[in-house]
């Protein structure tokens, strides 16, 4: 058994986390750092060790041997159920602790895709789906993940939930209760009352126009994944497809936008 451990930025965590679970790993544990997030991946192969250090070098990954343990019980009991916004209560799926009052419950499986709730701007979009979304709207989650986001929508009556990702793990959300698609070009015009995308600067300025597209007049799009510094760059590509911008909202160094058409 041996460990790696990796440094990153906050916005890279999401994808090496399930990159890590893609390789194998049995648990992960998250250290906060100034600027950014240590992790540290337990896997049971110490003869994958020196490969596996080598495909993540780029994050100054190292590895060293472990004493056998649980690590997968080790890596979950560092994960709290957390309460976010006014209405919402995330439990990872494993605990079993009492909803508070008043508080919808989202059951929440970080190894399953990305997104366990814990992340500023995850907790961004929940807060603005709590503002935005009524009840009956036509909702769609570009990016789903984990499905966090797409569950909220669900429980906050939407009408009919879409959910899209192209990363093969979170297609396993496509058994749920909820409609599935692989991409959100696949989407028809003016089809959804609210688009809700938690994904990353780059990503969100290329679906600019497809965000846009997708929604009925009047519709709204609620949108993270990037920091404070990049929100200018990322209003300018949805004016540029067509949007106005509503509002931004900040959460530590993230912020979440949301704009209409």
């Amino acid at each position: 058994m041996f460990s790696l451990y990796l440094e990153c930025r906050q916005e890279e965590k999401d994808q090496l986390i399930a990159e890590l679970w893609a390789r194998g790993s049995g648990g992960i544990t998250e250290t906060d750092l100034p600027g950014g997030c240590g992790l540290r991946a337990f896997f049971t192969d110490e003869a994958a060790a020196p490969a596996l250090a080598r495909e993540f070098s780029r994050w100054s990954a190292r590895w060293e041997p472990e004493e056998p343990r649980d690590w997968i019980a080790v890596a979950q009991s560092r994960l709290e159920p957390i309460c976010v916004g006014a209405r919402f209560f995330l439990v990872p799926e494993w605990r079993n602790d009492p909803t508070p009052p008043g508080r919808l419950r989202i059951q929440v499986n970080p190894g399953m895709a990305f997104g366990t709730g814990a992340h500023e701007s995850t907790q961004l979009c929940l807060e603005a789906l709590e503002r935005e979304l009524q009840p009956r709207m036509t909702v769609l989650d570009v990016g789903t993940g984990s499905g966090i986001l797409a569950r909220a929508a669900e429980l906050l009556g939407a009408r009919r939930v879409i959910a899209c990702d192209i990363d093969p793990v979170a297609v396993e959300l496509a058994r749920r209760p909820l409609s599935f698609v692989g991409t959100v070009g696949a989407i028809r015009a003016a089809s959804c009352d609210l688009a809700v995308a938690n994904i990353n600067l780059e990503t969100i300025r290329a679906l600019a126009p497809d965000l846009v597209r997708v929604l009925r007049s009047g519709g709204i799009a609620i949108l993270s994944g990037f920091e404070i510094a990049e929100v200018a760059v990322v209003e300018a590509a949805l004016r540029a497809a067509g949007a106005a911008i509503c509002g931004a909202h900040p959460k530590g160094s993230w912020s979440a936008l949301v704009v209409s058409v």
